[in-house]
């Protein structure tokens, strides 16, 4: 499984850097954050590098009202609901939609959808009417990813999640951008029905034939490797590792900056500088230290002998450590077997909370980025799909 760079405010750089040290990888591109001559610039920069290109069309409120992201060629100029669908507006937002990724080269086209509140037939006629319009304008539908963006409320009902994988039979898509609105606003996401209905869409998916790109993801979603989907989202701030719709209507440009978090990848938990100060005193810093494996040198400097909140470590480190631990952890999750690679992720779920119980003894926590109460939800998660699509992904593995 691979991890994508989900493109968010300010990540112009980091891109450039990590995909310049990886000599591949690819960003999803965000129209929201950058304006055209950006997208080309960045989209030209990444290539150069070895990586590669896409663009999320972030139509998941067309009423939105974004500065940037509403100021784009592409952007209907008025939207209405009960004509935009079977007019000709449609056939130009998807022609000139089309004609910027050509101009910036994507490898995939991802295809625009809205957040669905309901699974319902208004939602399912969109989905259907932009995917015949696409092929009229020239997009090779069946190389396209139709965008699944689906309220919190809809992956939490088993009947609208098992009607969203009914209709998805009959398009001739290729491949589907899964992106899923978490219940409550979470970061970590406890509802282990809410997780095991992502997992669920993307397996779903997978057995109809379809790649599968779940954006918008922190680590939590490692366990969709069990899935073996193509790639997971992810990036830097927190509304481009969780899925928030409000993004797309207030400028929020107001990033809270005055906290730094460390990524500790195997207690799965993210952890202020501080905290860390905790962890030398009580004599457990060390076990936090990233494995070698995991290709990460840019926290180093907080397991060297010196109290952490003391040395130079910013957001920017910060953030490339997140990003280069998360990188190696999913290229490393996708096993031979499906078997293996479930164990894989339930061995992981173990570790941490082994890891975890011990910094609590000694009160170093991760606050609401704690994974402890997050670890249930995910071993049901992973039980339930081994129950559903268990015996399907066995047998299908090395051909998914």
């Amino acid at each position: 499984m691979d991890m994508y760079l989900q493109l968010g405010h300010g990540m112009m750089g980091l891109c450039r850097e990590l995909i310049g040290s990886w000599g591949r990888g690819c960003v999803i591109l965000s129209p929201r954050d950058l304006n055209e001559n950006q997208l080309e610039t960045l989209s030209t920069d990444i290539r150069d590098a070895g990586g590669s290109v896409c663009l999320d069309p972030q139509f998941y409120i067309p009423h939105a009202d974004h500065t940037r992201l509403v100021a784009h060629e592409y952007w209907p100029a008025e939207y209405e609901s009960a004509d935009f669908w079977s007019s000709p507006a449609l056939t130009d937002f998807l022609t000139c939609l089309h004609g910027l990724r050509s101009r910036l080269q994507c490898v995939r086209t991802i295809l625009p959808g809205v957040l669905a509140t309901a699974a319902d037939e208004a939602w399912f006629d969109k989905q259907g009417r932009v995917q015949v319009e696409a092929e009229r304008v020239g997009i090779k539908v069946e190389r396209a990813y139709a965008t699944v963006a689906l309220s919190a409320d809809v992956v939490r009902t088993v009947n609208q999640v098992q009607d969203v994988l009914e209709e998805g039979r009959g398009w001739k898509v290729g491949g589907v951008y899964l992106v899923c609105e978490p219940p409550k606003g979470e970061y970590l996401v406890q509802d282990a029905m809410w997780l095991a209905n992502v997992l669920e869409l993307a397996a779903g998916f997978r057995l109809q034939g379809k790649r599968v790109i779940i954006g918008y993801c922190s680590h939590q979603m490692l366990a969709a490797a069990c899935c073996s989907v193509k790639a997971v989202g992810s990036g830097t701030w927190l509304n481009v590792r969780s899925f928030t719709p409000t993004k797309f209507k207030v400028p929020d440009e107001e990033i809270k900056r005055k906290t730094t978090w460390y990524y500790c990848p195997q207690a799965l938990s993210e952890y202020k500088l501080p905290t860390l100060d905790i962890a030398m005193v009580q004599g457990v810093l060390d076990e936090m230290a990233p494995p070698a494996e995991l290709g990460s040198t840019y926290a180093d400097i907080l397991f060297e002998g010196v109290q952490p909140s003391t040395v130079t470590f910013g957001e920017a480190q910060a953030f490339r450590h997140y990003l280069q631990c998360l990188y190696s952890q999913s290229r490393a999750a996708r096993r031979e077997t499906f078997d293996e690679t479930i164990g894989v992720q339930e061995q992981m779920l173990d570790d941490a909370e082994r890891l975890l119980d011990r910094l609590h003894e000694v009160g170093v926590r991760g606050q609401f980025r704690d994974f402890k109460e997050c670890i249930e939800g995910n071993r049901a998660a992973l039980a339930v799909l081994r129950t559903q699509r268990g015996s399907m992904l066995r047998r299908r593995w090395t051909s998914l």
